[in-house]
């Protein structure tokens, strides 16, 4: 097994430790919105409302939220 003594090999693992781990911060991002608009959608046709509604402001809301959510995880990876 080789080791991490070469400056090099350090600086790819870290490196490769650091897309992982905002790759799995844009898939968070993405799963939140994603529930928020097939959630408001789902109420919409569950109330049978002619104009979207909760689209809408479930949409709005999950996009801030993810924000809020990147925003504080990438504080953290610092």
């Amino acid at each position: 097994m080789k080791t991490l003594n070469n400056p090099d090999q350090k600086k790819f693992r870290k490196n490769l430790n650091s897309y992982a781990k905002y790759s799995s911060l844009a898939f968070q991002m993405i799963f939140i919105i994603l529930a928020g608009t097939f959630g408001g959608i789902k109420i919409d046709h569950w109330l049978k409302l002619e104009f979207p509604i909760f689209t809408i402001l479930l949409s709005f809301l999950s996009v801030i939220l993810a924000m809020y959510y990147a925003i504080k995880d990438i504080i953290k990876f610092k």
